[in-house]
């Protein structure tokens, strides 16, 4: 029988973070921080609350908790959805909100000798992906939700499918890793076929891709090009498929790589892109270049590559080094 309670109010958010189509990053984000609101308020509901007590609790993010600018960002961006688009209720204008206080942390940045080190100690599907993160400077998250028709082998480009901020765009796609590829693309046809076999191969698409595109879910073009070993139940529509690669399980095998190769720095996944940019530019590329390729919106977010290039503040060279001299 059907219940005539309303659902509880987590599920509201979530049934209404799917409605809109968000990421269900964003939704588990979302949830989390909207229920540490309400815990931090006593458990009273939401509606119970108002300006003052969000003020309070974002202040409190920065004044005892010390997180960042972005964090307290997204604590605010998850109550002004609760309110706007569960609650339909207009939070009045937060002026009393203290902020963290802007740091600014320069990238890790490893050398090309470093980076043979780093790949040298990766074996398998692991060193492919890390090369790949290298040669294209994508984000790990973007290289492992490639679907098999966003690598063009005669162009030498790939293309970054909604990448962060929901902008697509086109970066490198090295020669060197074309026949690594290739054999992982092997790989990854002969992982759908049999699963076809079984009954299934499905792939997730996005709510609009899906409407759009209603036979792409078990087209080999859409598949993605680093499959799981095994399928797993999608917890949004319940439907078994087989997602990419958890991105766990890559960044442990780069830690693991890290710690064996002796590397006297803490780098990460992450730390192969901020070497791509500061490589590049090292290397003469024009700073608009590499904005676009890194899918920077801003050129102030590409320019902090520029104070790691090694030739002084601002990658300014010294005139005591000067060759004319």
């Amino acid at each position: 029988m059907p219940s005539n309670n309303p659902p509880k109010l987590l599920d509201q958010v979530r049934a209404r973070t799917r409605r809109l189509g968000m990421a269900k990053r964003t939704e588990q984000a979302y949830v989390s921080w909207i229920k540490r609101f309400i815990l931090a308020n006593g458990k009273r509901h939401p509606t119970m609350l108002g300006k003052t007590d969000v003020e309070r609790f974002l202040t409190d993010l920065a004044d005892t908790h010390r997180v960042t600018t972005s964090t307290q960002n997204q604590a605010l961006s998850a109550i002004l959805f609760l309110y706007r688009e569960v609650l339909n209720q207009e939070l009045p204008w937060l002026t009393n909100v203290r902020r963290p206080k802007l740091q600014t942390n320069l990238p890790v940045v490893l050398s090309r000798s470093d980076i043979d080190r780093l790949l040298t100690h990766l074996q398998g599907i692991h060193a492919t992906i890390a090369s790949l993160l290298y040669g294209s400077g994508m984000r790990l998250l973007e290289c492992l939700r490639l679907r098999v028709k966003d690598l063009d082998f005669e162009r030498t480009e790939v293309t970054v499918l909604m990448g962060k901020g929901g902008v697509s765009r086109r970066t490198l796609f090295p020669r060197r890793l074309h026949l690594e590829l290739r054999a992982q693309l092997e790989h990854a046809r002969m992982i759908h076929v049999r699963d076809l076999e079984a009954g299934f191969g499905a792939v997730y698409l996005p709510n609009a891709l899906r409407r759009k595109y209603r036979a792409a879910e078990k087209d080999w073009r859409w598949q993605y090009v680093f499959p799981a070993p095994r399928r797993s139940v999608d917890p949004r529509s319940g439907v078994e498929q087989r997602h990419h690669i958890h991105e766990s399980t890559v960044q442990r095998a780069v830690k693991n790589a890290v710690m064996s190769s002796g590397l006297d720095r803490r780098a990460s996944c992450h730390t192969l892109r901020h070497s791509f940019a500061t490589h590049l530019l090292d290397s003469g590329y024009d700073i608009r270049t590499v904005q676009e390729l890194l899918g920077h919106k801003d050129i102030s977010t590409t320019q902090i590559y520029t104070h790691v290039l090694g030739r002084g503040a601002n990658a300014v060279r010294s005139p005591l080094d000067d060759d004319r001299r």
